[in-house]
C-alpha cells in the first residue's frame, strides 16, 4: 500500500467521497420521486422530502454487503491508495455531472464502479480487477432494467384483473393513497443501495490507511455521514431528469405508478440483500417501460428509452477512462 496520507487530506477526501454521495441523490432524485410527481399525486417540493427522509433511515433495513462488494469486490483492496480513491471519484463525478446537464438519466452506481476500475488499471493493470464482482455487477446492468420490467408489467396486469369491476375514479382514488407506499418502498430501496456504494469507498480509503484495525468493516459514523449526503442531495432533486423519467418515456397515472415503484423496489430489495450494486436508475426505468407496455406497445417512447439504453452502456468506460486520465494527471504532481 501506498504511504500514509496526512490526515487533512484524508479528511478532504472523504468530503470528496461524501460530495459525490450528494450528487448521486440529486443525479437519482428522480428515479425516488418521477412517478408520484408525474402523477400528481405530490408536489415536487413535498415528493423530495419524502423521498429524502426514506432514504436516510434505510439503513435501519438493510445490511452493508452492497458496501463490502464496492470496498473489496471491484478492484483488490490492497492496491487502494488515495490516489486510486481519488481518481475514482473524479471519474464519477465529473460523468455524473455531464449526465446531469444533459438531462441523461445515466447510472451514479455504475459511474462509480467504472472510476474504481479505470484507477486500478491505471495503477497497476488488469491484476487489480476482482472480476467476480465487476462481473456480477455488470451483469446487473441487463438484469436489473428487465427484473423491474417484468415485475411491474405483472404488478399492472394483476392489479387490472382484481380491480376490473372498479370505476376508474375508485381506482385512481385508492392508488393516489397507495402511491405513497410504493414511493416509501423504493426510496427505502434507492438509500439502502446507493448510499452504501460510497460507505464502501469511504470504508476501503480508511482501510488503506490503517484506520480500521486491520480487517475491512463499515464505521457507523461512516454509514451516517453517507446516508445523510444522499438525503440532502435527494432534497435538493435532480428536475431535468424528472421531466424525463417521469414523462417523456410513458405517462403514467396512479395504478401505473403504483406499479411501477413497487416493482423497482422488489428489484432493489433484492439485490441490496445479495450485495449487488445495481442502479436505481436502470431499475425504475425498466419498470416505467414495463408499465407502459403493459398499455400497449406503442405507448412507449422506445427511441427515447433506446438513448438511455446507450447512455448505460456508456457510462462505465465513459467514467473508467476519465478516472485512468485523473490517475495519470495527478501522478505528475504527486
Amino acid at each position: 500500500m501506498d504511504a500514509t496520507l496526512a490526515f487533512p487530506l484524508l479528511i478532504g477526501l472523504i468530503a470528496v467521497a461524501l460530495f459525490f454521495d450528494f450528487l448521486n441523490g440529486l443525479h437519482d432524485a428522480a428515479n425516488s420521486i418521477a412517478t408520484i410527481v408525474s402523477t400528481r399525486v405530490l408536489k415536487p417540493q413535498y415528493a423530495v422530502m419524502w423521498a429524502a427522509f426514506f432514504n436516510f433511515i434505510a439503513f435501519l433495513f438493510f445490511g452493508l454487503h452492497v458496501a463490502e462488494t464496492l470496498g473489496t469486490g471491484i478492484i483488490n483492496p490492497e492496491i487502494v491508495s488515495p490516489l486510486v480513491i481519488f481518481a475514482a471519484l473524479m471519474g464519477a463525478i465529473i460523468w455524473n455531472i455531464v449526465t446531469w446537464v444533459f438531462g441523461i438519466p445515466s447510472s451514479s452506481s455504475h459511474a462509480l464502479v467504472g472510476g474504481l476500475v479505470g484507477a486500478g488499471l491505471a495503477k497497476v493493470g488488469f491484476s487489480s480487477i476482482v472480476w467476480g464482482g465487476l462481473l456480477k455487477t455488470a451483469g446487473a446492468i441487463v438484469l436489473s432494467p428487465m427484473i423491474g420490467f417484468l415485475l411491474a408489467l405483472f404488478l399492472v396486469l394483476a392489479v387490472s384483473w382484481i380491480f376490473v369491476r372498479q370505476t376508474p375514479f375508485a381506482v385512481d382514488s385508492t392508488f393516489r393513497i397507495l402511491q405513497f407506499v410504493s414511493a416509501s418502498l423504493y426510496s427505502l430501496g434507492h438509500g439502502g443501495n446507493d448510499a452504501q456504494k460510497t460507505m464502501g469507498i469511504i470504508a476501503v480509503l480508511l482501510y488503506s490507511q490503517g484506520y480500521l484495525g486491520g480487517s475491512f468493516h463499515v464505521p457507523l459514523w461512516v454509514v451516517l455521514s453517507c446516508q445523510t449526503a444522499m438525503a440532502l442531495g435527494t432534497l435538493f432533486g435532480g428536475w431535468r431528469i424528472v421531466h424525463t423519467m417521469g414523462s417523456k418515456i410513458t405517462k403514467l397515472n396512479p395504478m401505473q405508478g403504483f406499479c411501477a415503484e413497487t416493482g423497482g423496489a422488489l428489484t432493489l430489495f433484492g439485490a441490496t440483500w445479495l450485495g449487488i450494486p445495481v442502479s436505481t436508475t436502470h431499475t425504475i426505468t425498466g419498470a416505467i417501460i414495463g408499465v407502459g407496455a403493459a398499455k400497449r406497445v406503442s405507448a412507449v417512447r422506445w427511441g427515447l428509452a433506446g438513448n438511455i439504453v446507450i447512455a448505460w452502456v456508456v457510462t462505465l468506460p465513459a467514467a473508467a477512462l476519465i478516472s485512468a486520465l485523473f490517475y495519470w494527471a495527478a501522478g505528475f504532481f504527486a
